[in-house]
């Protein structure tokens, strides 16, 4: 795994990020935390652990990830969230994945998948914008807001990314899909958060992914 670079995007993360720094301390790989230089209660407290800190270009989610992708000089990398909900033990597994696909996606709906931190509003969405973009760009995923994603870090880079937003989870694999790139969707465990909040909100956020997604599907964007 020492080809391998987890990103971390981080925001607000001073309870939960130095345990998720704990846990995956001893894999071979390198980790980079991205986030904004304000946030200086989170950068005092990952100053023990041996990471890389990138401060993002701009503000937001999708900002953070595009700041992170670019940092990334290992062949592969792979996002990884700060708050805990991402379990350490399937990276193995959907590495090994990679070397058939450029992307491989884990879900929480297929079968052996599943959620603790899951709501009855965050399913359902999850479930309406995975069939809406299977409907509208033949994605076949079962879990399209997930961005717990794995991949060949030039396929990751060709992309050209553009949403500083959380549209960055849907931009993914529709540009995937458009470049005819190779992925598949493997099932995931995803943990209750250890702290924190969710950054998402579900109604505002959920209405810039739907006009996102239309608005790609029209050729606006």
């Amino acid at each position: 795994m020492n080809d391998l670079t987890l990103i971390i995007p981080a925001k607000f993360e001073a309870e939960s990020l130095p345990l998720v720094l704990e846990e995956i301390k001893s894999l071979e790989c390198k980790k980079k935390v991205i986030l904004e230089s304000s946030d200086k209660e989170t950068i005092k407290s990952i100053q023990k652990f041996d990471c890389e800190i990138v401060y993002q270009k701009n503000k937001g989610y999708g900002d953070a990830l595009i700041s992170g992708i670019d940092s990334v000089e290992t062949n592969y990398l792979c996002i990884f969230n700060a708050d805990g909900s991402f379990d350490p033990k399937y990276l193995r597994f959907m590495l090994s994945k990679c070397e058939n696909f450029d992307f491989i996606f884990a879900s929480r709906y297929l079968k052996d998948g599943g959620s603790e931190d899951d709501t009855f509003v965050t399913k359902f969405g999850n479930f309406f914008f995975s069939f809406l973009g299977n409907l509208l760009f033949s994605l076949s995923l079962s879990d399209i807001l997930y961005t717990f994603i794995i991949g060949k870090t030039k396929s990751f880079k060709s992309l050209n990314l553009k949403s500083t937003d959380f549209c960055l989870c849907v931009e993914i694999p529709i540009n995937a899909k458009k470049q005819k790139k190779l992925y598949c969707d493997v099932p995931s465990q995803e943990r209750k958060r250890i702290a924190g909040f969710k950054k998402v909100n579900e109604f505002r956020d959920g209405f810039k992914i739907l006009f996102y997604m239309l608005k790609r599907f029209i050729g606006l964007k």
